[in-house]
């Protein structure tokens, strides 16, 4: 198996990365760090990494020196789980999942995932099966169903669930199939721009690398708040953009916020989409989580935001990749997991007959660090030659990267990290908008622009929908 670095490597060089930079890399800690098969630690801690080097590499691009960039293994898978150990005025999170969310068995013997933290998304699940949003009355409408067909009933009534696949059955689909042929990270460079210099005003008054950047950011739940919020511990200003109707978990609302502006606009009205092309066009950052084809229809596709504003880095976060018949289909950490093998493998491994979790929400993590990563590259390349560019992540490609690790013959035997052993060593206290919080700080540490959030976590549209003045 690749080492730590061996990984990083990869990962910087693929988004072209000047190998130099990473002899600037030191990264500590041995796995196992939490109880999996799948080196979930070296995936958390390679995506801190990679983006942390490229946040050090615009640094010295803007004329700063340069500098050195350590992340610790046990502090970066903790921070891939920093939901679970945030606490607000010294309480604890509230239950994470619905009360019909979870695992189900079906009438042919095959186990489905139902994600239901979203109320349009119970009700899907519950109208398919005509019950109740009880979880007896869910089971025994499962049994009713074979698996497959009740995934392709869900969907298509706009819920999200996932069938249990084995890795073998996952790989045989011409969905896995099509991911294959996609790199990890997709930078592309869709329309011609000159090359924007970087913000004079925040420079050299700015303390770090993202100083002056402003970023839009549509996203909502894990991974795209993570990317967001990573741009923000760097020093970009991030705003972050909600509809006033809009579902959302507030725990993560609350972890995710950290460093970020937030602000409501209904992009269905016409004065809505005004506001939102007003920010764009100023914005050098637009990273979204939503479907393509939702916000293509409201006229904020790619191609639209390189038109409004030419040199934009786009950033689309999707479940299952740009290409192949699921690009469009919705999805979580969760479900994926189930869908791709990851579920199937672990319960093998431990000797149950079901699904096992993964013991972090990893996929949705580091495909955020990914986000945020490529946002960074695209950016100093947009920087150097110009153009408008399109970067591109999914939670299933990084599970295939993910397992493409290798896995560890013993990991599900490593004790899993207690809370009082994270919060004695990666907490820091905060206010916020919330109360005080104690929260998991970044994990990557860089020699001379330490990361930080320097706004506090706030309710959602607690600001006005316009870019901050600069210094």
């Amino acid at each position: 198996m690749q080492s730590p670095i061996g990984v990083l490597s990869d990962i910087w060089t693929s988004a072209g990365g000047d190998k130099a930079a990473l002899e600037r890399v030191h990264l500590t800690g041995e796995e196992p760090q939490i109880p999996s098969s799948f080196r979930v630690a070296v995936a958390g801690q390679t995506t801190i990494a990679a983006a942390a080097l490229a946040a050090a590499e615009i640094w010295r691009l803007r004329g700063g020196e340069a500098q050195g960039v350590s992340v610790d293994m046990r502090h970066a898978v903790v921070e891939c789980r920093s939901e679970r150990y945030l606490r607000l005025d010294d309480k604890p999170p509230p239950p994470a999942w619905d009360a019909i969310a979870g695992v189900y068995k079906t009438g042919d013997d095959r186990f489905v995932r139902c994600h239901t933290n979203f109320p349009h998304h119970r009700d899907a699940v519950c109208k398919v099966l005509g019950c109740v949003p009880e979880r007896d009355k869910v089971q025994a409408a499962l049994m009713q169903w074979k698996g497959a067909d009740f995934e392709t009933a869900a969907y298509a009534a706009g819920g999200v669930v996932a069938l249990m696949r084995s890795y073998d059955e996952w790989s045989a689909l011409p969905q896995a199939c099509a991911l294959a042929e996609l790199p990890l990270i997709s930078i592309d460079r869709i329309g011609d721009a000159p090359p924007k210099p970087w913000p004079k005003k925040s420079w050299p008054k700015g303390d770090r690398p993202l100083a002056g950047l402003r970023v839009l950011d549509l996203s909502r739940v894990i991974a795209g708040p993570v990317a967001g919020r990573t741009l923000a511990a760097h020093g970009a200003d991030v705003l972050l953009v909600s509809g006033p109707t809009l579902p959302a978990i507030p725990w993560l609302t609350i972890d995710t916020g950290r460093g970020k502006l937030t602000t409501f606009i209904e992009l269905k009205s016409e004065a809505g989409k005004a506001q939102m092309r007003a920010l764009l066009k100023d914005a050098d950052i637009f990273s979204q989580g939503y479907r393509p084809r939702a916000l293509a229809a409201l006229g904020f596709s790619p191609e639209h935001a390189a038109e409004i504003n030419p040199g934009i880095v786009y950033v689309t976060l999707s479940a299952y990749g740009h290409g192949g018949p699921w690009a469009e289909r919705r999805g979580f950490d969760s479900l994926v997991q189930t869908t791709t093998g990851f579920n199937d493998a672990e319960g093998k491994a431990v000797g149950v007959d079901g699904p096992k979790e993964l013991p972090a929400q990893i996929l949705d993590h580091a495909t955020g660090y990914l986000m945020a990563f490529g946002a960074m590259m695209a950016k100093a390349r947009q920087a150097r030659e110009g153009g408008s560019w399109h970067v591109r992540v999914s939670l299933a490609q990084t599970g295939r990267w993910l397992w493409n690790l290798g896995r560890l013959a013993d990991g599900l035997n490593t004790p899993d990290l207690t809370g009082e052993a994270v919060h004695a060593a990666f907490m820091e206290t905060m206010s916020s908008g919330f109360g005080t919080l104690k929260a998991v700080r970044h994990s990557a540490v860089l020699s001379r622009t330490p990361a930080q959030w320097s706004r506090p976590a706030m309710p959602l549209g607690s600001h006005s929908p316009q870019w901050p003045a600069q210094s």
